[in-house]
């Protein structure tokens, strides 16, 4: 079966063509980068509308990377939540068209259960998909979650950011300091020379709530307004700056996160959303002992629909569709255990 994914939940706009729920026949991504690096994050009014303008030539293109004609699609998936409304509607209208026009079987898919299912496409090194159930570490510029997933559509949050996403503040001190959008991406590169230990940044401790939780915006204000109390060296660089705020914040995510290891007994770990690019997050739990941790490409971690499409697959081949009056949901409802 080949599916048509299309993903418009935030500023990516992308369409993919995926067969048997692994194979990645086409994976088109437009990225909006260009149109919100001058205001330092995603305007949704721009969002929404470059998505109206470029679906139809992304889908387009999808089919012919992959050299099938478009009606070599058997079903459609698309996201649906959560994301900007605005966004969403878009990528949901075209599919709904779509299936009704080619006559193929429709589904609307989860976001966040998309990102899972993105570990589980046809990648090099990996032979097969991690078996249930496995701990997943959701971080990007919306969420930052810790769950537990039992198959491919039943998931429970164990921990959650109680202020802001990992990449939100990523973003927002990279703002700061001019270091440019994506955030993570740029800290990132920065962080490649610079010292961690030229800043010794807080380690937020919770005191209430579940032992997986993070937060960050103690750790986003100590970097941007505080940075000279927690200076541990007379002469520093904006590599060091980055370099310190992007340990104390993936530390942050490791402390929680090896919380739920034991505490579950589960050993094998799934990364996605954009943080899970990040090249320390990578190393730090790649050397973990006695631990399995499965990165999607960089390319799987952001938003794409090559993941919608594989998750698609598993609703469709089953006979689970949705009805065409379904809408888009800007939230999710998370059940936290």
């Amino acid at each position: 079966m080949i599916v048509l994914g299309i993903e418009s939940s935030c500023d990516e706009c992308s369409a993919a063509l995926v067969q048997d729920g692994r194979q990645i026949l086409s994976n088109v991504i437009a990225t909006q980068i260009p149109f919100h690096a001058p205001w330092g994050g995603v305007v949704p009014e721009i969002a929404s509308r470059k998505h109206a303008e470029w679906i139809s030539s992304v889908v387009n293109e999808a089919f012919q990377r992959a050299s099938l004609p478009l009606e070599a699609a058997d079903g459609v998936a698309v996201t649906s939540q959560p994301g900007l409304m605005g966004s969403l509607l878009v990528g949901l209208s075209f599919a709904k068209a779509f299936a009704w026009a080619r006559r193929v079987p429709f589904t609307a898919c989860d976001h966040m259960l998309a990102h899972l299912y993105a570990s589980r496409l046809d990648m090099p090194g990996i032979q097969t998909p991690p078996p249930y159930p496995f701990l997943a570490l959701l971080v990007s510029g919306g969420h930052t979650l810790i769950c537990r997933v039992e198959d491919f559509r039943t998931m429970t949050v164990l921990g959650t950011t109680v202020d802001d996403a990992a990449g939100e503040a990523f973003d927002k001190v990279s703002k700061h300091y001019g270091w440019g959008y994506p955030g993570g991406k740029h800290i990132d590169e920065y962080a490649r020379t610079g010292n961690a230990a030229a800043f010794a940044f807080p380690v937020p401790k919770l005191h209430h709530g579940s032992p997986y939780d993070v937060s960050y915006s103690g750790l986003k204000t100590a970097a941007i307004h505080q940075c000279e109390f927690f200076r541990k060296q007379a002469e520093t660089t904006a590599a060091d700056l980055a370099a310190s705020f992007q340990k104390a914040a993936i530390d942050v995510l490791i402390r929680a996160l090896l919380n739920a290891v034991q505490d579950t007994g589960i050993t094998t770990i799934v990364t996605g959303g954009g943080v899970a690019a990040n090249s320390y997050l990578r190393s730090c739990l790649a050397a973990q002992q006695n631990v399995s941790c499965i990165f999607p490409a960089p390319e799987l971690c952001g938003d794409n629909a090559a993941m919608v499409a594989g998750l698609g697959f598993e609703y469709l081949s089953r006979g689970i569709y949705t009805p065409f009056s379904v809408t888009a949901n800007p939230r999710r409802a998370f059940r936290l255990s």
